[in-house]
Parts: structure tokens; C-alpha cells; sequence
């Protein structure tokens, strides 16, 4: 007889534990042992939260290479069926080898479960009968649970579920992760709805009692905003470091229908546009993408939505200053505001930039360009890729709460009666525009971020912290993947033969780009450079870029008149209209403005069981290598983290938006 020690992790997680029958069976190359009841001196406690128990199995000869367990669960009579969640199974064999079995999900019912053993393997490598045919019942499985559903035509495919209840186990909110949301959700309103502004459906009457909202509220950077809002200076910071840094770039002609002269915008004669642009110093926000869309009806008000042009310029003091403003993309009945204008003319049309911002940044580069990509390659990757995979292993920990997070946001924000829809200036009808629009101009090229601001011209560009820190971020997490998934594949060949991997990618084309080559998207895989490119940019997406356009919302947006969701009067047609009056006429009313603060606040906070980018509580990599070439990743990390630290300490406004220890593994919020 020979003896096998079997060690079972249940995680420490809420709920975690079970007090059912716990049953197990190891399969090795040479054979199986009998399904053995795990009963131990522990008893009922063997499996509570965060337990770690050991066991004993005998079998009347080796089994030789363990290829997978299965574990099965059986409620006692009188006790109703529970969940468990085992973290791992280890088990060390007669010959002294130890065998790691990831599981990290639940078991809620009493079928039998197959666990692999944690060596990444290739489809093609695969070749262990029971271990085939295990991976086969896997994928079978998991085309049932995760199926593409058209949430609305012309965008990006998602998840199929009824509610959120109706998602796979695996893929839902903790309970602590659950339980803060819903407080941090309904304590901001409770706190609104007791001073009264919720349900105020007037204006503003002045500037001080924008403060009476949130006025517990407040950020270190909040706080800066209110004071520095209407500075020309802060204006032009936040093209490069707010949370829409995607739009601007290098201009190098001025676009036909933006007429703007020397004597406009440099009046002294110390510049000319010409040596400027030349010099790289001219830059240009254009949101043509907001051209004739239709614009919302707030509480049986129109209102309006403008498509601007920004023209700026890179000072000798490497300030990025605005010199001109044209509020649509038609020059007939439309000024091209200036620095030299009225107090309230300029202001206005910044605050019109500012409101044309905020609708082009949560629906194009927050919510397409983050949150739908990141579900199509969560969903892709549990559809196509079995849990033995390299690529599984790799990605897993960046789908973490993604898929349910996005289901809350079509349910509460852009649903009929979400708060986008409701209350800001391109709910509706507008949104469907604007999102069908982003989508067909996106391509691949604009997701990954060295290419990025190459083609945008930026390389240069001093002060732009969000370039600086996510070069690096890009630089890092490409050196990790290329690292990683060259252990697993030699060639080319390997490559192009996994048919998995070549599936994945072409989900990912078919339902996330709707199949159009338009956008350079691969449709499959020929290289391991082609591989280790999209991976770095599937990584890079759901994890830096959404931090970096999501976690600074209510530091930039708290302040309202900074970024206001709305606005409620048209654009001025001409100079010389404007006043405190019509820009206070022109903000949202208070319960809109209220509705915006509030769900920003919402999606800025940060949960207690935040998973810090490049850790992984989770161990789904075994070997000894991926284990090692992770902690160089952590390290290069940390790296980085004490250099933007050191650096913020120097700033009189940090960016701490992609210091690794404040980026979040996925999308989770």
C-alpha cells in the first residue's frame, strides 16, 4: 500500500465554508484511487472559512502522474445543501512530489467537479485521455454558462443573464465587495436627499451653494479644482492628466473649419501659428465625434450638447494654455472665443468644452473603451480557454468583477431609467450615437498606448504624467507577458496550432468589433509578437487605462462647474451675451447635478477588498518559473510606484491615477 497526503485550502472568503460530506478521488497516468470521504480529526470545522486540513488516501500502488482530482460534495440528511469554496487541493505523493490543484470557485451542488493539476498545458499538449476529456466537460460547460447576448445593436456583445443573480458564481461580487457597494451606492443619496437637493428641480442661484453638496466630501484634489476651475492654466492641465488625456494631439494644420489668425490668438506678435506648429507647440481637441447629436429633455427642459474645437499651445513654461474656442463645427453663428474676450464670454465656452468632455469621456473612453472591452475579452476567455490553459492563468485575475459590475452599469446608469440617461446632456437617444459612432472609428492601434501618442504626436510632450506612467506600465506589463507566455510558447507554430487560443481572439473580433477589419483587431493569432502585443493591451486596458479615466472622476468632477454633466442654455452665438446670470441659467439644475456628483462619487471609491494591479491572491500558476518571472513583475512594479510617489511629492497637483499600488487588478468598479 502506498500513502498519499491530501491538503485541502477552503479561501477565506464570506461564505466560504461548508459543513457537507466532502468527497474526493485522485487520477494519476497509472491509475485512480477510490472516491474517499475526507473525514478527519477536525470534523464539521475541516472546511470553514480559511481552514487548511490534511488527509490520508491509500491506494494499493502509485497512480503515477497525478492528472486532475474530482471533488464532490454531499449535504447531510436534515441539513440543507450549502456552498464551498476551495481555494486549492495540494497533494504530496509516495514518491515525495508534490501535486498543486488550483479551484478558486464554488461548489454548490453535489455533482462531480474535475480539477486539473496546475501545469499550464496547451490544447495540443494535452494528451492524457482523462485529461482531454476533462478539458472537453470543462468547455462544454462554460459555453452553457457564458453566452454572447446584443445588448444594443452596434456595440460591443456581452454577457447573457437575466439579472445579476442569474451570473455564473465564479464571476459575482463578494460579499463585502457587494455589501459596500449597495451602502456606498445609497448613503450618498440618503446623505443628498437630507439636505434637501435631491428633489430640487431649480438652478443654481449661486456659485457658494454648489459647496453644500458633498461639502463632507471633499479629495485633496477636489479641493484644488474648486479653487483653480477657471484658470487657463488647470484648463489645459487636464487634456493631458484629467480623466480624458485620449483626445488631444499635435496639430500641424489648422482643420478648414476653425479660421482662427496670428493677431486672434497671439495679439502681442511674440508668436506666430505657422513657427509654432512647426516647433510641435500647437495642439488640438476636437470632439467631432459630438457633432449633431441629439440632446436630452432634464426635467421638461432641453438641453444642449455642443461638438467643440480647442486650439492650444505649449508655453516656453511648458503649460499647456488655450487660445481659442469654437463651440460647434460649423463656423456660421459661431464665435471663436478667446483668452482676450469678457470675463464671461470665455468662461462660458470653456464650461461648454468642459460638459462636451465629461459626455465624450464616460461614454466613448470610459464605458467603450474600458468597461464593454474588458467584459468581451472576460467573456471570450472563460468561453474559450479551459482553467489549464497559460493564457487562462494569466488573464483570469484581470476579469475579477468585471462582468457583474458592467451588468449594474447597463441596469442603474444606461438603461431607460439610469442615471446617465436621465441626467446627463447625451442620455437617450444622443448616447446610442455617440457609442455606435466610437465604436466604428476605434481601432487597434489607439489601445495600445505606444502607438497611441505616436500617432497622436505627444512623444515630447513635458508634464504629461499620464504618458509618462503608463509608457512605463506598458513597458513593464509587455515584458512580463512576453516573458510569461515564452515559457509556454517556443514557436510560432505553437502559436498558430493552439486552436483555443486562435478561438479566443476570435470571439474577441467577432463580438467585441462586430467583424469589422476596419479597426486592425487581429482574427487570429500568426505570431508570438502578434500574441504578446493584444495580451499587453488586454491587460493594460482593463486594469491601468480604466483606472486612469475612472478613478479621478470625482476628484475632477466633484466640483461641478469644472465638469458639468449638462448644460441647460444653448451655446452663445455671439460675444458679449454672457454673465454670472447666464452661466449659473446655463449649469444643470440642482438634483441633476446632485445625481452626477453623487454616482461619481460611487464610481471613485474604492472597495476593502481591492486587489492591488500585480497581485495575485489567487494562485492559479504553479511551476516555478511563472511564479518567479511574477515576482519580477511585482518588483518592477514597486519600482515604479516609489518614482511617481517621489515624484507627487514634488507636485502642487499629483497624478497618482497609475501608481501601481492604487490601480485595481481589473475592471471592478
Amino acid at each position: 500500500m502506498v500513502n498519499y497526503e491530501v491538503t485541502v485550502f477552503t479561501g477565506n472568503r464570506a461564505e466560504a465554508t461548508t459543513l457537507n460530506n466532502v468527497f474526493i478521488k485522485l487520477v494519476g497516468t497509472d491509475g485512480e484511487s477510490k472516491r474517499k470521504w475526507l473525514m478527519g480529526l477536525k470534523g464539521a470545522s475541516a472546511f470553514i472559512r480559511g481552514a487548511v486540513s490534511s488527509f490520508n488516501i491509500c491506494c494499493p500502488a502509485s497512480l503515477g502522474e497525478l492528472v486532475l482530482i474530482q471533488l464532490d460534495k454531499q449535504r447531510l440528511p436534515l441539513f440543507p445543501e450549502d456552498s464551498w469554496f476551495p481555494a486549492k487541493v495540494e497533494v504530496k505523493s509516495p514518491e515525495g512530489n508534490i501535486y498543486r490543484f488550483p479551484i478558486h470557485g464554488w461548489i454548490n451542488n453535489s455533482n462531480t467537479h474535475y480539477f486539473r493539476e496546475g501545469t499550464a498545458l496547451k490544447v495540443f499538449e494535452d494528451t492524457h485521455h482523462l485529461g482531454a476529456y476533462s478539458r472537453l466537460q470543462e468547455m462544454k460547460k462554460r459555453e452553457q454558462d457564458y453566452n454572447w447576448a446584443v445588448y444594443m445593436e452596434g456595440m460591443p456583445h456581452c454577457i447573457k443573464a437575466d439579472n445579476p443573480l442569474s451570473l455564473p458564481c465564479e464571476v459575482m461580487f463578494s460579499f463585502t465587495k457587494a455589501s459596500e457597494f449597495a451602502f456606498t451606492a445609497s448613503t450618498g443619496l440618503v446623505e443628498l436627499k437630507l439636505k434637501g437637493l435631491a428633489d430640487c428641480k431649480k438652478p443654481w442661484t449661486d456659485i457658494d451653494s454648489i459647496s453644500r453638496v458633498f461639502w463632507c466630501k471633499q479629495t485633496e484634489i477636489s479641493e484644488y479644482v474648486e479653487e483653480h476651475w477657471k484658470e487657463d492654466a488647470f484648463f489645459g492641465y487636464q487634456f493631458l492628466n484629467g480623466v480624458n488625456p485620449r483626445l488631444i494631439r499635435r496639430c500641424s494644420a489648422l482643420p478648414s473649419n476653425l479660421s482662427v489668425t496670428d493677431d486672434m490668438v497671439f495679439p502681442s506678435g511674440q508668436y506666430s501659428l505657422a513657427e509654432e506648429m512647426k516647433k510641435g507647440n500647437i495642439f488640438l481637441c476636437d470632439y467631432r465625434n459630438l457633432d449633431g447629436v441629439k440632446a436630452n429633455t432634464i426635467n421638461g427642459k432641453q438641453q444642449y450638447l455642443t461638438a467643440p474645437l480647442v486650439l492650444l499651445h505649449r508655453t516656453p513654461d511648458a503649460k499647456m494654455m488655450p487660445l481659442a474656442i469654437q463651440l460647434k463645427q460649423t463656423p456660421a453663428d459661431n464665435p471663436v472665443f478667446l483668452p482676450s474676450d469678457s470675463e464671461y464670454d470665455w468662461l462660458t465656452a470653456k464650461i461648454f468644452v468642459r460638459s462636451a468632455d465629461f459626455n465624450e469621456h464616460q461614454l466613448n473612453t470610459h464605458l467603450l473603451r474600458t468597461h464593454l472591452l474588458a467584459e468581451v475579452f472576460a467573456v471570450s476567455l472563460l468561453r474559450n480557454l479551459p482553467m489549464v490553459h497559460p493564457l487562462y492563468k494569466l488573464l483570469i485575475p484581470h476579469t475579477r468583477y468585471t462582468l457583474q459590475i458592467n451588468y449594474l452599469a447597463r441596469l442603474f446608469l444606461i438603461s431607460e431609467t439610469g442615471v446617465f440617461t436621465k441626467f446627463s446632456a447625451s442620455g437617450g437617444e444622443g448616447m446610442t450615437t455617440i457609442l455606435k459612432r466610437s465604436l466604428s472609428s476605434m481601432t487597434y492601434s489607439s489601445l495600445c498606448l505606444p502607438e497611441d501618442i505616436a500617432e497622436r504626436g505627444l512623444e515630447a510632450v513635458p508634464n504629461f504624467y499620464y504618458k509618462d506612467d503608463g509608457l512605463r506600465l506598458w513597458e513593464i506589463i509587455h515584458r512580463f507577458v512576453e516573458r510569461v507566455l515564452g515559457h509556454y510558447y517556443k514557436s510560432d507554430t505553437d502559436v498558430q496550432k493552439d486552436s483555443e487560443l486562435q478561438k479566443w481572439i476570435g470571439d474577441i473580433f467577432e463580438h467585441g468589433f462586430l467583424s469589422q477589419a476596419s479597426t486592425g483587431i487581429p482574427q487570429g493569432f500568426s505570431t508570438m509578437t502578434e500574441l504578446n502585443k493584444f495580451v499587453t493591451m488586454v491587460i493594460f486596458t482593463g486594469s491601468c487605462q480604466h483606472a486612469a479615466v475612472n478613478s479621478g472622476q470625482y476628484d475632477y468632477g466633484g466640483w461641478m462647474p469644472n465638469t458639468p454633466i449638462t448644460l441647460q442654455l444653448p451655446p452663445p452665438t455671439r460675444k458679449g451675451t454672457t454673465s454670472e446670470e447666464t452661466m449659473l441659467q446655463t449649469f444643470p439644475d440642482v438634483n441633476t447635478t446632485v445625481q452626477g456628483m453623487s454616482t461619481m462619487w460611487l464610481l471613485s471609491k474604492q472597495s476593502s477588498d481591492f486587489v492591488p494591479f500585480g497581485e495575485y491572491p489567487e494562485e492559479h500558476f504553479t511551476e516555478e518559473i511563472p511564479c518567479e518571472l511574477i515576482k519580477d513583475f511585482q518588483a518592477e512594479l514597486k519600482k515604479l510606484s516609489s518614482d511617481i510617489k517621489a515624484r507627487n511629492s514634488t507636485l502642487k497637483l499629483p497624478y497618482p491615477y497609475l501608481d501601481p499600488t492604487a490601480l485595481e487588478n481589473s475592471v471592478a468598479i
